[in-house]
């Protein structure tokens, strides 16, 4: 067990990932009137190979892309990556959200635990290690089902919410139970596929591999020493916007 300061006893490689990216897009109409929301492009980068990115660099192998709304452009996008390479989840006959998302690739995963993560949100990295690594780093198995990489309020853009979880010191994480809580979940994590046994076959949230897990005694957080943009709709978009256009003209860059 590792707490959000201490190196992990253990040294895993995660080498399969997860890419949410088959939402209809709603609240950032009218842009995904013509296109789907993970191809939206901010700083002339489609918001989708944020993460594709992300997880090429941590040395991912495979990623799986579930596709709904405008499934061919989002299949057409990905397939002109080299890596890691893409796995299309086809949600087009039903959406499935996102937990009954995880549950439709299950097969791709070969019983191992994955990284998953949105297409709506961006990490700016900060002087520490990469989101990945970070969460690899602190990943133990034996007292793990899902590690969520967590950041707290001051540190986002975009986003309107009061805080999803409360962390301990010992790194485990609860959601909410007051008004505010500190942190918020950035989108990216490392979840076990055996969260997945006795779900619905129905389309389900995250939220109920979470409550499994946090039940257990197994649910944990590790914080992100940069920045999360939230880019789910048209003020967020301009938010990101702005934060790289003040990227590119500080002198450090």
């Amino acid at each position: 067990m590792t707490d959000g300061n201490e190196r992990s006893t253990h040294e895993f490689r995660i080498t399969t990932a997860m890419v949410l990216a088959a939402g209809l897009g709603t609240r950032m109409r009218p842009l995904t009137d013509t296109q789907p929301k993970p191809l939206i492009r901010v700083a002339d980068k489609a918001l989708i190979d944020y993460p594709l990115d992300l997880f090429e660099r941590a040395g991912v192998e495979r990623a799986i892309v579930n596709v709904h709304y405008l499934a061919d452009m989002v299949e057409s996008h990905v397939g002109a990556r080299a890596r890691p390479e893409i796995i299309i989840s086809d949600e087009r006959d039903q959406l499935m959200e996102t937990g009954g998302g995880l549950k439709k690739a299950q097969p791709h995963f070969d019983g191992e635990a994955v990284f998953c993560t949105n297409t709506d949100a961006i990490l700016i990295e900060g002087p520490g290690l990469d989101p990945c690594a970070r969460l690899q780093l602190h990943w133990a198995p034996d007292d793990m089902d899902a590690l969520l990489l967590l950041v707290p309020i001051a540190m986002t853009s975009g986003y309107d919410g009061a805080g999803d979880f409360e962390r301990s010191d010992s790194g485990q994480i609860s959601f909410r139970a007051r008004d505010t809580a500190p942190y918020v979940f950035t989108g990216l994590q490392i979840i076990k596929p055996s969260l997945l046994c006795d779900t619905p076959d129905a389309p389900f949230s995250t939220k109920i591999l979470w409550d499994k897990a946090l039940h257990a005694g197994r649910l944990y957080g590790v914080t992100h020493d940069g920045f999360w943009m939230h880019v789910g709709d048209p003020a967020g978009l301009a938010l990101a916007e702005k934060r790289f256009l003040d990227i590119a003209k500080s002198p450090a860059s």
